[in-house]
């Protein structure tokens, strides 16, 4: 793991003189290991599918969600028996928002919304990535949205759009954002609950 990643740097293409802004952030992730005491991502794969949405795929089929949701628990169980470095808190809201959309699939609806509330409790001891709080709060509001608690995720939706710039996929949050405001602005103007489309969003 540790060779593939020190090579990902080197593999950066560039379309019409930009980089792509997945390539960014696999290059920005991979740093890591590139320091003179590497540490190692703790869910690079899990984390890679949330950047592609694919938990939204994989929630569909209670089996696998539960099989992921049984691989971040290992791993969040590591970082805590593991000794503290620069990424711990990076990691385990990590960790809180992967879980969390786990447990939104699988219904545990309750424990899911203390896992995205956990990672904006711990905003200012987060060092490296940023993009993990205006994703909370809008993986948070999709879920009120799923509830019917519309008013309550337009406040978190507008939050996150508005607090939190230059973070890494800011382009992809945001049309995610913009989309769940539609969709909930929509649905309290005409007075229906919300039903989310988890793919589209």
């Amino acid at each position: 793991m540790m060779k593939w990643s020190c090579s990902v740097p080197g593999l950066k293409l560039k379309i019409a003189g930009k980089s792509l802004p997945t390539e960014k952030f696999a290059i920005r992730k991979s740093r890591r290991y590139l320091s003179p005491k590497p540490i190692s991502l703790p869910i690079p794969a899990l984390e890679m599918m949330y950047i592609w949405n694919g938990y939204a795929v994989i929630g569909k089929q209670p089996e696998l969600t539960d099989g992921i949701l049984g691989i971040i628990t290992k791993a969040e169980e590591m970082l805590k028996k593991g000794p503290e470095n620069e990424y711990s808190v990076d990691d385990e809201c990590l960790v809180k928002l992967l879980k969390g959309l786990c447990l939104k699939y699988l219904g545990r609806v309750q424990e899911a919304e203390e896992n995205f509330r956990s990672i904006s409790f711990n905003e200012k001891k987060i060092k490296y990535d940023h993009y993990l709080i205006p994703n909370a709060l809008l993986e948070l509001a999709l879920l009120f949205m799923e509830q019917g608690r519309n008013e309550e995720a337009v406040k978190l939706l507008e939050t996150a759009k508005q607090n939190y710039k230059n973070y890494s996929m800011e382009s992809r949050t945001h049309f995610r954002i913009q989309a769940a405001i539609l969709q909930a602005k929509s649905s309290l103007e005409n007075g229906n609950r919300s039903m989310v489309s988890p793919v589209s969003l």
